[in-house]
């Protein structure tokens, strides 16, 4: 893991319709960030940011090679890049963080 820095402020509380919006908005997405070697380096931190950056919603897959508890990732993730943890199966995390700089009309709609 990488050094302790300050966390970034928490990512937005959802409600369970939000959750359950955002879930099936992600079920056909591919991971975009992998999580390998590493582990949880300060490269993949910016990746997630990024790519939070571009989509909104985004998931994260932990590979078989990494080191890293699912559940540390998924408390570490979300605290570092202000995003929210939606849904955590097997060994992928699924986070949204809403990027308003994008044209309402490009924003994911929530319920």
């Amino acid at each position: 893991m990488t050094e302790e820095k300050p966390a970034a402020k928490p990512g937005p509380t959802l409600n369970n319709a939000q959750k359950k919006h955002l879930r099936g908005l992600g079920h056909h997405l591919e991971p975009m960030v992998m999580i390998g070697r590493e582990g949880l380096s300060e490269s993949v931190i910016q990746a997630v940011d990024y790519a939070l950056l571009s989509h909104e919603l985004i998931k994260v897959k932990i590979i078989n090679t990494s080191s890293v508890n699912k559940h540390e990732a998924a408390e570490f993730l979300p605290a570092h890049t202000s995003s929210t943890l939606v849904q955590l199966i097997g060994k992928t995390l699924l986070l949204f963080r809403r990027n308003k700089k994008r044209k309402k009309e490009e924003q994911i709609k929530l319920p």
